[in-house]
């Protein structure tokens, strides 16, 4: 199943039938460059997907150089030393296809689906970006002008946008999630090009790669091509850097006031997560959806429907490889104090912890996580995501075959339990964010 690893992904609004889960097949292996591959085939339509997972975040970052894995993101499609420059997109788009890219705190993914008889072009495409990518002033200085557009696009002119960036400096102290992706603009003009290209050479080899293809293909075609563009690209010769630090447990709540250019206050809440792959993420993604995932939810009946205490609701586990935070935020109704909202988000919250939920309740999560997982897995793009980070992140390929088992294991007691121990009102961060006071001029 695809898990949440960005912010502002929800669970699924609406309930809906249960799906039958139909096995993804798939076969796998590794070069002797330590690249590991994997292989579906789906014939239903003449479309192929491939994606490239690398196993770097904003996590994998230098303190002082915040922002490299997502810079790198926007980089990669500059050109290498046989594609020319700004042309990495118009080739894939030329030919029918389409293309994108992401980065996390945990990871960076490539992906490009198009018609089935382009898959050479593809596989082409990706080995390039892996060893002969253009990191180079030109490109570092185009990119470094389009990234302090997104960021203000996207953070600084947005109303409510720096809630990940202000929420995820207080709930850590000492891990590297303490800065989100989009890092440091400062950072990223202080660096040197020596600093880029000491990043791409350290991160982008195939030792610290997950290349999946999937979709209409010929499975020994497909790995002919494979091995002919990605067995001669070196293994990485240094050392990956993964932190090793493990977050302290909060004993005390962090508070906080944002002033912001927006009209309504908002209240957020963050808890502190366990690891992605423990156990307790299948009963709090259940919980996120029960407070707040659609409109039956029982945040929004309450606060947004029958009090009229707040314009919205919203519960996001953002799950991450070495533990992640749970966030809840709420925008007040004309007229409510952000304590009033606050006030009545935490008796809810009590309520699940006393109470736990009703056996319908209980029934319709589960027809929801059915079917979201049955969609995740519904295209070629959604299942080569799914299985690289199943490999990656769960260490082993076969679990999105196995993740509908662990959310049935799920129950009313567990969701129960993890609010009680993951919703601790003495380890929380609590932001209220409020109108920039106006300026009185005498």
């Amino acid at each position: 199943m695809k898990k949440l690893t960005v912010f502002g992904l929800l669970m699924a609004w609406m309930v809906i039938p249960a799906m039958a889960q139909k096995k993804i097949e798939f076969r796998e292996f590794t070069l002797d460059n330590g690249l590991h591959v994997i292989l579906h085939q789906d014939n239903s339509t003449p479309i192929v997907n491939t994606s490239v997972l690398y196993h770097v975040g904003s996590k994998n970052e230098n303190p002082e150089r915040t922002g490299f894995a997502h810079f790198f993101e926007h980089l990669m499609f500059e050109g290498s030393e046989n594609i020319e420059r700004g042309q990495y997109m118009n080739i894939i788009q030329g030919r029918g296809g389409t293309l994108n890219a992401f980065t996390s705190n945990d990871i960076t993914f490539y992906y490009q689906t198009v018609p089935s008889n382009e898959l050479e072009l593809t596989l082409y495409m990706e080995s390039e970006r892996m060893l002969h990518s253009k990191v180079d002033e030109t490109g570092v200085e185009t990119q470094r002008e389009v990234v302090k557009e997104e960021k203000r696009q996207s953070y600084d002119n947005r109303p409510y946008g720096s809630i990940l960036i202000e929420t995820l400096k207080r709930a850590y102290s000492e891990h590297p999630y303490q800065w989100a992706p989009i890092g440091s603009l400062d950072h990223l003009n202080a660096a040197t090009i020596e600093e880029f290209q000491g990043f791409y050479q350290q991160f982008y080899v195939p030792n610290n790669a997950t290349l999946v293809v999937a979709g209409d293909i010929d499975y020994a075609q497909a790995e002919s091509w494979v091995r002919d563009y990605f067995s001669e690209i070196p293994r990485g010769s240094g050392e990956i850097y993964r932190p090793n630090v493990t977050e302290p447990k909060k004993t005390e709540e962090i508070r906080d006031v944002i002033y912001d250019n927006i009209q309504i206050p908002a209240v957020i809440q963050a808890y502190n997560l366990p690891p992605r792959n423990h156990p307790d993420s299948y009963a709090l993604s259940m919980l996120s959806t029960y407070l707040t995932g659609g409109n039956s939810s029982l945040m929004t009946k309450e606060l947004v429907d029958k009090q009229q205490k707040a314009l919205a609701v919203a519960a996001i586990p953002l799950e991450l490889e070495d533990g992640g935070i749970f966030i809840m935020y709420g925008i007040t109704n004309m007229g409510v104090a952000p304590e009033d909202l606050e006030s009545e988000i935490d008796k809810l919250i009590a309520q699940v912890q006393s109470e736990g939920i009703s056996d319908r309740d209980f029934e319709k999560l589960q027809n929801i996580i059915e079917n979201n997982i049955v969609s995740g897995n519904s295209s070629v793009s959604g299942v080569a995501q799914n299985l690289a980070e199943a490999h990656v992140i769960f260490g082993d390929t076969n679990y999105i075959n196995q993740a509908m088992d662990y959310y049935s294991k799920v129950t009313q007691e567990d969701i129960k339990r993890v609010a009680n121990e993951y919703l601790n009102l003495d380890g929380r961060v609590v932001l209220y964010y409020l109108p920039k006071p106006q300026e009185t001029t005498e």
